[in-house]
Protein backbone atom coordinates (compact mmCIF):
# COMPACT_ATOMS: atom_id res chain seq x y z
CA UNK A 1 0.00 0.00 0.00
CA UNK A 2 0.99 3.60 -0.60
CA UNK A 3 -1.34 5.73 1.61
CA UNK A 4 -1.78 9.47 1.10
CA UNK A 5 -4.06 12.19 2.45
CA UNK A 6 -4.88 15.15 0.19
CA UNK A 7 -5.77 18.41 1.95
CA UNK A 8 -7.57 21.36 0.38
CA UNK A 9 -6.58 24.29 2.60
CA UNK A 10 -8.94 27.25 3.05
CA UNK A 11 -9.19 30.15 5.46
CA UNK A 12 -10.07 28.76 8.87
CA UNK A 13 -11.03 25.27 7.70
CA UNK A 14 -9.91 22.58 5.30
CA UNK A 15 -11.17 19.44 3.57
CA UNK A 16 -9.31 16.18 3.22
CA UNK A 17 -9.48 12.88 1.39
CA UNK A 18 -7.44 9.83 2.36
CA UNK A 19 -6.35 7.08 -0.02
CA UNK A 20 -4.97 3.68 0.93
CA UNK A 21 -3.50 3.34 -2.54
CA UNK A 22 -4.08 4.70 -6.03
CA UNK A 23 -7.78 4.68 -6.92
CA UNK A 24 -8.76 3.36 -3.48
CA UNK A 25 -10.19 6.18 -1.33
CA UNK A 26 -10.40 5.60 2.41
CA UNK A 27 -13.83 6.59 3.71
CA UNK A 28 -15.25 9.88 2.40
CA UNK A 29 -14.05 13.44 2.27
CA UNK A 30 -13.70 14.96 5.73
CA UNK A 31 -13.68 18.55 6.99
CA UNK A 32 -11.77 20.07 9.90
CA UNK A 33 -11.37 23.56 11.33
CA UNK A 34 -8.00 25.12 12.06
CA UNK A 35 -8.56 24.84 15.80
CA UNK A 36 -6.93 22.44 18.24
CA UNK A 37 -10.01 20.19 18.13
CA UNK A 38 -10.21 20.28 14.34
CA UNK A 39 -6.50 19.60 13.86
CA UNK A 40 -6.76 16.75 16.36
CA UNK A 41 -9.46 15.29 14.09
CA UNK A 42 -6.96 15.44 11.19
CA UNK A 43 -4.33 13.71 13.33
CA UNK A 44 -6.83 10.99 14.25
CA UNK A 45 -7.53 10.42 10.55
CA UNK A 46 -3.77 10.09 9.93
CA UNK A 47 -3.57 7.48 12.70
CA UNK A 48 -6.64 5.62 11.33
CA UNK A 49 -5.12 5.45 7.83
CA UNK A 50 -1.79 4.33 9.32
CA UNK A 51 -3.51 1.59 11.35
CA UNK A 52 -5.53 0.37 8.35
CA UNK A 53 -2.68 0.45 5.80
CA UNK A 54 0.21 -0.44 8.08
CA UNK A 55 2.11 2.62 6.83
CA UNK A 56 2.08 6.28 7.82
CA UNK A 57 0.34 8.25 5.04
CA UNK A 58 2.04 11.07 3.19
CA UNK A 59 0.19 14.40 3.45
CA UNK A 60 -0.23 16.50 0.31
CA UNK A 61 -1.64 20.02 0.51
CA UNK A 62 -2.06 23.22 -1.41
CA UNK A 63 0.55 25.93 -1.11
CA UNK A 64 -1.82 28.68 0.03
CA UNK A 65 0.62 31.08 1.58
CA UNK A 66 -0.41 31.88 5.13
CA UNK A 67 -3.65 29.84 5.26
CA UNK A 68 -1.65 26.61 5.46
CA UNK A 69 0.45 27.81 8.42
CA UNK A 70 -1.71 26.52 11.31
CA UNK A 71 -2.06 23.10 9.67
CA UNK A 72 1.64 22.79 8.85
CA UNK A 73 2.70 23.99 12.30
CA UNK A 74 0.39 21.45 13.94
CA UNK A 75 1.68 18.65 11.73
CA UNK A 76 5.30 19.59 12.40
CA UNK A 77 4.68 19.66 16.15
CA UNK A 78 2.92 16.29 15.90
CA UNK A 79 6.13 14.87 14.40
CA UNK A 80 4.50 13.69 11.21
CA UNK A 81 6.36 13.20 7.99
CA UNK A 82 7.29 16.27 5.94
CA UNK A 83 4.34 17.81 4.14
CA UNK A 84 4.47 18.30 0.38
CA UNK A 85 2.63 20.94 -1.62
CA UNK A 86 0.64 21.33 -4.82
CA UNK A 87 -2.50 23.16 -5.89
CA UNK A 88 -5.78 21.28 -6.34
CA UNK A 89 -8.76 20.22 -4.27
CA UNK A 90 -8.57 17.51 -1.60
CA UNK A 91 -9.69 14.56 -3.71
CA UNK A 92 -7.57 15.51 -6.69
CA UNK A 93 -4.56 16.13 -4.46
CA UNK A 94 -4.72 12.55 -3.30
CA UNK A 95 -5.05 11.29 -6.87
CA UNK A 96 -2.36 13.68 -8.05
CA UNK A 97 0.14 12.25 -5.58
CA UNK A 98 0.24 9.03 -7.56
CA UNK A 99 0.88 10.87 -10.84
CA UNK A 100 3.25 13.76 -10.06
CA UNK A 101 6.54 14.63 -8.37
CA UNK A 102 6.39 17.16 -5.55
CA UNK A 103 8.72 19.56 -3.79
CA UNK A 104 9.04 19.08 -0.03
CA UNK A 105 7.63 21.74 2.26
CA UNK A 106 10.36 24.12 3.39
CA UNK A 107 10.04 25.68 6.80
CA UNK A 108 10.76 29.41 6.52
CA UNK A 109 12.89 31.25 9.07
CA UNK A 110 11.49 34.14 11.10
CA UNK A 111 13.76 36.64 9.34
CA UNK A 112 12.51 35.55 5.90
CA UNK A 113 8.88 35.75 6.99
CA UNK A 114 9.45 39.20 8.49
CA UNK A 115 11.21 40.36 5.33
CA UNK A 116 8.34 39.08 3.19
CA UNK A 117 5.83 40.89 5.42
CA UNK A 118 7.80 44.17 5.32
CA UNK A 119 8.20 43.94 1.54
CA UNK A 120 4.45 43.52 1.10
CA UNK A 121 3.81 46.46 3.43
CA UNK A 122 6.27 48.62 1.47
CA UNK A 123 4.57 47.70 -1.82
CA UNK A 124 1.17 48.50 -0.36
CA UNK A 125 2.30 51.88 1.01
CA UNK A 126 4.02 52.75 -2.28
CA UNK A 127 0.84 52.03 -4.22
CA UNK A 128 -1.18 54.14 -1.78
CA UNK A 129 1.30 57.01 -2.14
CA UNK A 130 1.10 56.92 -5.94
CA UNK A 131 -2.70 56.73 -5.80
CA UNK A 132 -2.85 59.69 -3.40
CA UNK A 133 -0.59 61.77 -5.66
CA UNK A 134 -2.77 60.98 -8.67
CA UNK A 135 -5.95 61.89 -6.79
CA UNK A 136 -4.35 65.10 -5.51
CA UNK A 137 -3.33 66.03 -9.07
CA UNK A 138 -6.87 65.37 -10.33
CA UNK A 139 -8.37 67.59 -7.63
CA UNK A 140 -5.80 70.33 -8.33
CA UNK A 141 -6.64 70.22 -12.05
CA UNK A 142 -10.32 70.66 -11.22
CA UNK A 143 -9.86 73.45 -8.70
CA UNK A 144 -7.09 75.32 -10.53
CA UNK A 145 -7.37 74.35 -14.20
CA UNK A 146 -4.83 76.96 -15.34
CA UNK A 147 -2.11 76.15 -12.77
CA UNK A 148 1.30 75.00 -13.90
CA UNK A 149 2.57 71.74 -12.50
CA UNK A 150 6.24 70.85 -12.68
CA UNK A 151 7.53 67.39 -11.68
CA UNK A 152 4.51 66.71 -9.53
CA UNK A 153 4.95 69.95 -7.58
CA UNK A 154 2.44 72.73 -7.83
CA UNK A 155 3.41 76.24 -6.88
CA UNK A 156 0.53 78.63 -6.44
CA UNK A 157 1.11 82.32 -5.83
CA UNK A 158 -1.55 84.45 -4.23
CA UNK A 159 -1.44 88.16 -3.70
CA UNK A 160 -3.55 89.49 -0.88
CA UNK A 161 -4.37 93.16 -0.54
CA UNK A 162 -4.86 94.21 3.06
Amino acid sequence: MNPVIGLDISKGESHGQAFLERGKPYRGTFQFEHTHEGLSKLLQTVHDVEHTSGQRPLLVLEATGHYQSPVVQFLLKSRLRKVKTDAADAYLLGELYYKEEFEPFKKRGVQLLNLRYLTRQYESLSKMCVQTKLQFQAVLDQVFPASKVSSGLCILAFHFDF
